[in-house]
């Protein structure tokens, strides 16, 4: 419940950032490479605040599961919940050519691998930072490509099997990882 309430407010706070009238001042992307990332579910929306910064929140969701059905064999999920609120500087025109930028996230997590019965589970909290290039196709379609960086702090949870709940790792620690390969089709209004 108090998840909701912090995505509510984070959707609240970027609606009203910003009062002028401009047209375009909205965007509305999901990172196609996130999508074939097993399943993953992903939206970002963004708005204008000058020529060259924008506010985004982004949401990412993957509640599947893959394999045979049996958890005992080894099902495959990336299952995730995860929230970020960042900014974006353009180096040219907002939602047009190279930009840059930094975003505070939350992601909850349980992930598994094929062949491996071991099962991850925490949450992650920290910034991300991310470049890339938005080409327009049409005054209203853009396609984005970029990639990033994620680092902060995992307080995480092994166990041997999905099913037996034996914990054979736990602990706190930072870490530093690839954040995103960004293929996004963005639509602005």
């Amino acid at each position: 419940m108090a998840s909701r309430r912090c995505v509510v407010m984070v959707l609240v706070a970027v609606l009203m950032a910003s009062a002028h009238g401009m047209a375009q001042n909205w965007s509305v992307s999901s990172n196609l490479v996130g999508l074939a990332d097993r399943g993953t579910l992903n939206a970002s929306a963004s708005r204008s605040l000058s020529q060259h910064w924008s506010m985004n929140v982004g949401l990412r969701y993957n509640p599947f599961s893959y394999g045979d059905g049996s958890l005992e064999e080894g099902a495959v999920r990336k299952k995730q919940r995860m929230l970020s609120l960042g900014a974006r500087y353009w180096l040219w025109h907002v939602y047009s050519g190279w930009w840059l930028s930094g975003a505070a996230q939350y992601q909850e997590y349980n992930f598994s691998n094929k062949g491996n019965n071991d099962t991850s589970e925490g949450d992650r909290i920290g910034a991300a930072v991310s470049a890339g290039y938005s080409y327009m196709l049409t005054p209203w379609l853009n396609v984005e490509v970029g990639v990033g960086l994620w680092g902060g702090y995992d307080n995480y949870r092994v166990y041997d099997c999905p099913t037996c709940g034996i914990t054979v790792d736990r602990g706190k620690k930072a870490f530093l990882t690839p954040e995103d390969v960004i293929i996004a089709l963005s639509i602005i209004f």
